[in-house]
C-alpha cells in the first residue's frame, strides 16, 4: 500500500491509485473524469493521513451487550487546512471523514516570476491552548517548489502547533518540494500518491498533470 522514502515521507503505492493517476495525468480527461478520479485517490490519502491521529476508548451498548470501542480523542482539536483553491477538492472528502474537524482556509497564490507564495487569506478558528492536542492536516494537490507548503507550515508553528502534529497531504510531489519541506521541518509528515521526476523552469512538476486548480475548476484556457 505504501513506500517510505524516510520515516516522515510516505508515497502510496496501490493499483487503484496508479489507475486513477493515469486518468488525471491524461490531458484528454475532462473535468468530470478528472475530479472523480481525484476523489477516489483522496480517500486512500485520507486513510493514510489519519492513521496516526490519537484515539480513546469508550463503552457502547450493542443490541446484544456492552463493548469497548475506539474513537478519535474528544479532547483533541483537528484542523483541516486546504490551500486555496486547488486544496478544496481534498477538503470535501476530508470533512466527510472528519466531520468534527475545524476547517482553516489558507489563501495564497504563486508569483509566477519569483515562484514565491503571496498570501491573501488566513481564516481560522482559535487554536486550543494545549497545543499537544492540536493536529493539522494541510491539503494541497501539488507539492512543487515547496515554498507554499513551507510558508503554510510556518504559519501553524508560529501559532504553537507542534511539528510532529502537522501532516502535509498532496496528490503529486516533486523531489525538490519534498527536499524543501523536509530540510526545514524534520518532524512534519508528508503523505502523497506520486513522487514525480523534477520541476521545469516555471516550477511545474514533470510529468505532473498541468495546473491542478484549472483542471479541477474547469478554467483551462
Amino acid at each position: 500500500m505504501e513506500a517510505l522514502i524516510n520515516k516522515n515521507v510516505t508515497v502510496l503505492n496501490h493499483p487503484l491509485i496508479k489507475h486513477n493517476l493515469s486518468i488525471i495525468r491524461d490531458k484528454n480527461s475532462d473535468t468530470e473524469k478528472f475530479k472523480n478520479a481525484l476523489k477516489r485517490i483522496t480517500y486512500a490519502l485520507m486513510y493514510e493521513a489519519t492513521s496516526s491521529l490519537p484515539t480513546q476508548k469508550i463503552t457502547v451498548e450493542t443490541p446484544l451487550m456492552e463493548t469497548t470501542c475506539e474513537v478519535f480523542d474528544k479532547e483533541a482539536q483537528y484542523i483541516i487546512a486546504p490551500i486555496l483553491r486547488a486544496g478544496l477538492i481534498f477538503c470535501e472528502i476530508a470533512q466527510e471523514l472528519l466531520p468534527f474537524a475545524n476547517v482553516h482556509h489558507i489563501g495564497m497564490y504563486r508569483d509566477e516570476k519569483t515562484l514565491e507564495p503571496v498570501w491573501y487569506y488566513d481564516k481560522r478558528k482559535e487554536i486550543k491552548k494545549d497545543k499537544s492536542k492540536v493536529f493539522v492536516l494541510i491539503l494541497d494537490p501539488m507539492l512543487a517548489t515547496g515554498n507554499s507548503a513551507v510558508d503554510c507550515i510556518k504559519n501553524f508553528i508560529s501559532k504553537g502547533v507542534l511539528e510532529e502534529n502537522i501532516i502535509f497531504m498532496s496528490l503529486i510531489s516533486s523531489p525538490e518540494g519534498i527536499e524543501k519541506v523536509t530540510s526545514n521541518f524534520k518532524n512534519v509528515k508528508i503523505i502523497t500518491s506520486a513522487l514525480d521526476e523534477k520541476l521545469n523552469s516555471k516550477g511545474y512538476i514533470l510529468p505532473g498533470l498541468g495546473d491542478a486548480g484549472d483542471r479541477i475548476f474547469n478554467t483551462v484556457d
